[in-house]
């Protein structure tokens, strides 16, 4: 009984936002493998089933990331005002329940509004800004620590669960392995981010961010009732209004416009470009899970590095990563053979995973955790439509010209010359926040 009652005292001493870290890593390790490469595993054999090519077939991946823009203007306010909570498990629902639809598709409609509407509006909803939202409410001082974690799950996604979806995919098919995927979402997700991801900021429950113990005196949200950081916080607390008055806000657009080039392409054509030159799609799974591994040291390596640099500095590394990124696929395009492959993987892995917390961090340290749904939602569908249309254009690309590396080509050159410009993303002169 003392065993059990000792059990029970140390998980009730960890602060809660580490399990809402956890409950985002679990999201982001299993639903973030079948949004992202994971789709790649089985993108050829459902190709040939619909009887339809890589352009076509990319359409439906473009539709629910085209549709993260608009959708993060509606939600972000929603989380500012109402919490995360609920938009994460309406989102978690989707993922579960399109997965499970794909096993009874057999007509390009029906894939795209399984694959592109259902299921990529739940994943908008439960990995994307809510999911971010959660994490700033909740960290300051820690959150790139935290960024780290939920980044470490999303890369581990990569390594573990992608070339287990590969080999499902040809040993049960690709409509089972979806089958299988939505179950899982259901059964094991949902429940997971019901109990462990609270509706509300720290302090309406009488917690501090970071778990850092309450100060003599202060009045929590609990008390007050009001939505409004406190004052005592010294955090900034921009508006959307403001925000978007200053430089900073779209520079950093742009840099996102980087990321969304090379990233969501390599995600649907990685394994088809590696299987195409003969590699076994079991083993091309296992070749492009060094994105993912890479992606774990970036993301890892930039959450606790960014929690020491200077917030001024945070726009440097942003460029190095989309450094990273544009490096990586020119080796490959000098030469292609397997060695090269690996250095653009492992280049490719780096640059995003860093640059996936960073562009985070920097946001809400820049403009504060009050307004930041608002800010970071409007500032997501104000950033070019280039992830939806990438992977469209590689698979147009490949279809008119039986190679991948035209398109590549193009958006490796993008991406370095929004790099040499990231550094204008200056801090914004600080804004008071409103008064608890």
């Amino acid at each position: 009984m003392s065993v059990k009652r000792s059990i029970r005292d140390r998980i009730s001493s960890v602060y809660f936002g580490w399990w809402s870290v956890l409950a985002g890593s679990v999201i982001s390790l299993w639903g973030g493998a079948f949004y992202g490469a994971g789709m790649s595993a089985f993108f050829k054999p459902l190709s040939a089933d619909l009887g339809i090519g890589r352009g076509t077939a990319s359409v439906a991946t473009g539709i629910g990331r085209a549709l993260n823009g608009p959708q993060s203007v509606v939600v972000g306010p929603l989380t500012d005002r109402f919490g995360p909570k609920w938009i994460i498990l309406a989102g978690v629902f989707m993922m579960g329940v399109g997965l499970m639809l794909m096993r009874f598709i057999h007509s390009v409609w029906a894939y795209y509004v399984v694959w592109g509407l259902l299921f990529g509006v739940g994943a908008n909803s439960a990995m994307a800004l809510a999911m971010d939202k959660m994490i700033t409410d909740w960290f300051i001082r820690k959150r790139g620590r935290a960024m780290s974690i939920r980044g470490t799950a999303g890369g581990l996604a990569g390594v573990v669960i992608v070339p287990l979806i590969a080999w499902l995919t040809t040993t049960k098919g690709w409509r089972d392995t979806c089958f299988i995927g939505g179950v899982v979402m259901l059964v094991v997700c949902l429940p997971i981010a019901y109990f462990l991801i609270k509706q509300r900021r720290p302090e309406r429950y009488g917690w501090r961010p970071d778990g850092e113990p309450p100060q003599t005196g202060e009045n929590t949200e609990k008390e007050a009732n009001v939505g409004a950081i406190p004052a005592e916080s010294g955090e900034p607390a921009f508006t959307l209004r403001q925000a978007i008055k200053t430089p900073a806000f779209w520079f950093l657009i742009m840099a996102v416009s980087g990321l969304d080039l090379i990233g969501p392409a390599l995600s649907i054509h990685g394994i088809p470009l590696l299987t195409d030159a003969g590699i076994a799609p079991v083993k091309a799974a296992g070749m492009v899970a060094v994105v993912s591994f890479f992606s774990i040291v970036g993301a890892f390596g930039i959450g606790f590095f960014a929690d020491r640099v200077r917030k001024n500095h945070l726009r440097f590394l942003i460029t190095g990563a989309l450094l990273s990124i544009s490096a990586g696929t020119g080796v490959f395009l000098l030469k292609q053979n397997t060695v090269t492959i690996y250095v653009w993987f492992v280049l490719h892995g780096l640059g995003t995973g860093a640059f996936g917390n960073l562009i985070v961090l920097t946001r809400s340290h820049y403009f504060g955790r009050q307004n930041f749904g608002a800010i970071h939602g409007t500032s997501m569908v104000l950033t070019p439509p280039f992830a939806p249309l990438a992977p469209i254009f590689a698979g147009w690309i490949y279809d008119r010209y039986q190679s991948y590396l035209p398109a590549f080509a193009l958006f490796a050159a993008l991406v370095a010359a929004i790099a040499l410009l990231s550094p204008l993303a200056r801090p914004p002169l600080p804004r008071a926040p409103a008064p608890g």
